[in-house]
């Protein structure tokens, strides 16, 4: 049975702490970025807030997982742990889908709840989606792939390092012929 944070056992006996050791796929987290993940370690604290029915929640998310680098499309270990600090509050009654309200920097970590538990499970999946960059690269001088061949050019230099680019750029190549020769005059 998952554990789950239970604000009735807060208000009864006071602060605790929860820890969870997850383990998830990478096909559960549905992120075509991530190939595959290790064993998600969770640790949470929770205590009543200043608000009437507020909870804060503070803690971590550890794993390792290996990524899709989205410009050479090879896979790269990662290690992360990512802290959370979070307010859980009561769902304001009434229909809430029609009004517009501005939310400020404070209202980006409240979270708001109908029943009175928090899964440990769904926090660290939660976390998780958070910490991985939606656009991950092995390196930051990562080179790619060839546009023509598809070589991934980190790993040497393809045979049509010299060909002419596409002739749909042509537009393009124009455009910039044209920019350079404006900066010269």
């Amino acid at each position: 049975m998952e554990p789950y944070i239970y604000f009735d056992d807060v208000d009864r006996y006071g602060p605790e702490k929860k820890t969870l050791v997850v383990d998830l796929s990478a096909s559960e987290l549905d992120r075509p970025e991530i190939e595959a993940i290790g064993d998600v370690h969770v640790e949470a604290e929770v205590a009543p807030g200043d608000l009437a029915g507020e909870y804060l929640v503070s803690g971590k998310v550890e794993f390792s997982a290996d990524l899709v680098c989205s410009r050479c499309l090879d896979p790269f270990p990662v290690a992360t742990v990512s802290p959370f600090h979070l307010r859980y509050r009561p769902r304001p009654a009434g229909p809430t889908e029609e009004l517009e309200v501005e939310i400020t920097g404070e209202d980006l970590d409240v979270e708001y709840y109908s029943d009175r538990l928090v899964g440990l499970r769904d926090l660290a999946i939660e976390q998780i989606h958070l910490s991985v960059p939606m656009k991950p690269l092995c390196e930051e001088a990562c080179l790619g792939l060839c546009a023509h061949c598809g070589l991934n050019l980190n790993k040497g230099v393809c045979a049509c390092a010299g060909e002419e680019p596409d002739d749909r750029w042509a537009a393009l190549r124009d455009f910039r012929e044209q920019l350079v020769k404006k900066k010269q005059s």
